[in-house]
C-alpha cells in the first residue's frame, strides 16, 4: 500500500522511510535512562542475581514476543498463495523457530518471521550487557575497594564510546548489542549525570557515591555528552547518532528542571496539564498497550495490505484508507494482545515494560 502511496505523494512516504526509523534511537536512549534509573541509579548495581534478573526480563518479553511471531506464520501462510510480495515470510523452519524462541534469530542468521523482532532481541541484548557491567563492576568493588564507586560508569561510558567510535560504524555488527549499546548508554549516563546532588553537608557526610560532585557538574556531564556525540559524527556523520545525542541532553535538561527548586512548581502545574490532555486523548492507555501494538502490527498490516492490493493494486484511494485502516486494527489488536496475554506476563517478578514506562 505504501508502495502506491508513494506514486502520488513520494515526499510523505520518503520523510517515513528516511526519517521515522529515528524513533528507535529515542526508545534507545529512554530504554538506558531507565535502566540505569532501575538497576543502579547512585551508580552501583541494587541487585544481588543478575542471572535471574535477565531471565526475568526474558520471561517478561517473550510471551507476547511468540504470539505475535506465531500470528505472523500464521497470516503470512494464509496470505502466501495469493500475495506474491517480498514482505510475506517464507515457511519457517523447526531450527528458525528455535531461533526466534530464545531471541537468537539475527545472531544465528535466520531469516525474521516477524518486523521488529530484531528489537526485541537487541533490547534483551542490551538489558543483560547493562546488568553484567554493573554487577562485575560491584563484584570488583567488594574485592577492590579503591577501584571507586565510578567504576561501573566509567566502563559504560567507555564501552559507550567504543560503540559510538567503532561498532556503530559496521553494518555487520548490527544483530549485538555492541552495534546499539553507544545510544543505550548515552541515556544511561544522562541518568547519572542529571542526579548528581547537589553536594550539600549533609549529603557530604552521608558518605554517597556521587557527593564528590556539586550541581555544577550535572553541566560539565552534559558537556561531555556533547562532546561525545560530537566526536562520533565528526568521524562519521549519522543522523541517528545525532538525534540519540540531542535525545540524551534533552533528558538531563528535563530531569535537571524537575530536580530544581524553583521550576518545582510551574513543571507540577505543566505536568498536571499534560496528564489530563493524555487522559482525554487515550495516548496513556495506548502508551501502556506500545509494546503489544509494536509486536502485532506486522501481522495485521500485513493482512491488510494483502487484501487491498488483491481487489484494488493500483488505486490511490482503496490503498490510502488501507493504510489508515492497518492502523486502526493494529491499535485493536494490539489491545486484545495486551489483555490476554502481556498484561498476565506482567505477574512475573521483574522489570515489567509498564512499570518502566511509568518511572
Amino acid at each position: 500500500m505504501s508502495d502506491v502511496l508513494h506514486r502520488h505523494v513520494p515526499w510523505l512516504t520518503a520523510w517515513f522511510y528516511d526519517y521515522g526509523r529515528m524513533a528507535v534511537q529515542v526508545f534507545l536512549v529512554v530504554a538506558g535512562f531507565l535502566a540505569a534509573a532501575s538497576l543502579a541509579p547512585d551508580g552501583t548495581a541494587r541487585f544481588t542475581q543478575p542471572g535471574r534478573l535477565i531471565l526475568r526480563r526474558y520471561l517478561r518479553l517473550v510471551p507476547p514476543y511468540l504470539v505475535a511471531v506465531a500470528a505472523s506464520v500464521l497470516i503470512a501462510a494464509l496470505v502466501r498463495p495469493w500475495f506474491d510480495h517480498s514482505s510475506v515470510p517464507a515457511a519457517p523452519t523447526l531450527m528458525q523457530i528455535v531461533a526466534h524462541a530464545l531471541l537468537l534469530q539475527d545472531l544465528m542468521g535466520y531469516d525474521a518471521l516477524s518486523a521488529g523482532v530484531w528489537y526485541v532481541a537487541i533490547d534483551l541484548q542490551l538489558f543483560a550487557l547493562a546488568v553484567l557491567i554493573l554487577a562485575s563492576a560491584r563484584g570488583l568493588q567488594r574485592s577492590q575497594p579503591a577501584s571507586g564507586a565510578w567504576l561501573a560508569v566509567i566502563v559504560v561510558a567507555l564501552l559507550g564510546t567504543a560503540s559510538l567510535l567503532v561498532f556503530n560504524r559496521h553494518r555487520e555488527l548490527d544483530a549485538t548489542a555492541l552495534y546499539f549499546f553507544g545510544s543505550y548508554a548515552l541515556g544511561m549516563l544522562a541518568f547519572w549525570v542529571s542526579n548528581i546532588p547537589a553536594g550539600e553537608k549533609s549529603q557530604v557526610e552521608s558518605g554517597q557515591p556521587f557527593v564528590r560532585f556539586a550541581s555544577k557538574w550535572r553541566l560539565a556531564g552534559a558537556t561531555l555528552i556533547a562532546l561525545l556525540g560530537c566526536v562520533a559524527l565528526l568521524i562519521e556523520f549519522r543522523s541517528r547518532i545525532a538525534v540519540a545525542s540531542l535525545v540524551a541532553l534533552g533528558l538531563i535538561a528535563l530531569a535537571t528542571a524537575a530536580i530544581t527548586s524553583a521550576a518545582r512548581q510551574s513543571l507540577s502545574l505543566r505536568r498536571e496539564f499534560l496528564r489530563a490532555v493524555l487522559r482525554l486523548s487515550g495516548l496513556v492507555r495506548i502508551g501502556q498497550m506500545a509494546y503489544s501494538i509494536f509486536l502485532i502490527h506486522f501481522s495485521v498490516c500485513l493482512l491488510v495490505n494483502a487484501v487491498v492490493t488483491y481487489f484494488w493494486p493500483a488505486d490511490f484511494l482503496p490503498n490510502a484508507l488501507g493504510l489508515v485502516t492497518a492502523l486502526g486494527l493494529s491499535l485493536l489488536a494490539g489491545a486484545v494482545l495486551y489483555r490476554s496475554v502481556e498484561s498476565r506476563a506482567t505477574q512475573v517478578p521483574g522489570l515489567p515494560l509498564t512499570t518502566l514506562v511509568q518511572r
